[in-house]
């Protein structure tokens, strides 16, 4: 048994997040470790469109998107023999990243972040500096695009 028994990576699917996928996988290689793949649908983010807007449309959308990004997570897994569980939940993208992790015994979680700074942080927000803050699990972070 490493020091790392089950590893989470919240995914977006954004072509960034590889690079934390890929620490993640290497790091469950070296330590024996389950990845968790975990995809937030962020219900809030489409919650102001028209009514006239097909919600059902929308969510199949969005769905589709997360299975896409876990499957990709799998795939990665299956390449280095490195079992991967997946999930897709509904809810804040940072509070359900901290409520997954503790919730299910995570050692680790392993998520990217853009580095963004400065006006662009105050105004977008970090998921991920927000789950730095709040999880009592501890958190690794790796820069996945250009600071703006």
């Amino acid at each position: 048994m490493g020091m790392y028994d089950r590893i989470l990576v919240p995914t977006d699917g954004s072509d960034g997040v590889e690079r934390a996928v890929r620490h993640a996988v290497d790091l469950a290689v070296q330590h024996g470790a389950t990845v968790h793949a975990l995809y937030v649908v962020n219900s809030a983010s489409y919650a102001g469109m028209p009514m006239e807007s097909s919600w059902e449309g929308i969510d199949e959308m969005l769905r589709g998107d997360a299975e896409d990004a876990v499957s990709l997570v799998e795939g990665l897994g299956d390449d280095y023999d490195v079992p991967v569980e997946t999930a897709v939940i509904d809810g804040s993208p940072s509070r359900e990243i901290v409520r997954y992790a503790e919730d299910n015994d995570c050692d680790l979680i392993v998520m990217g972040t853009h580095g963004r700074g400065g006006i662009d942080r105050l105004l977008l927000g970090s998921v991920a500096e927000t789950v730095v803050r709040s999880s009592t699990v501890p958190v690794l972070t790796v820069r996945v695009g250009d600071a703006t």
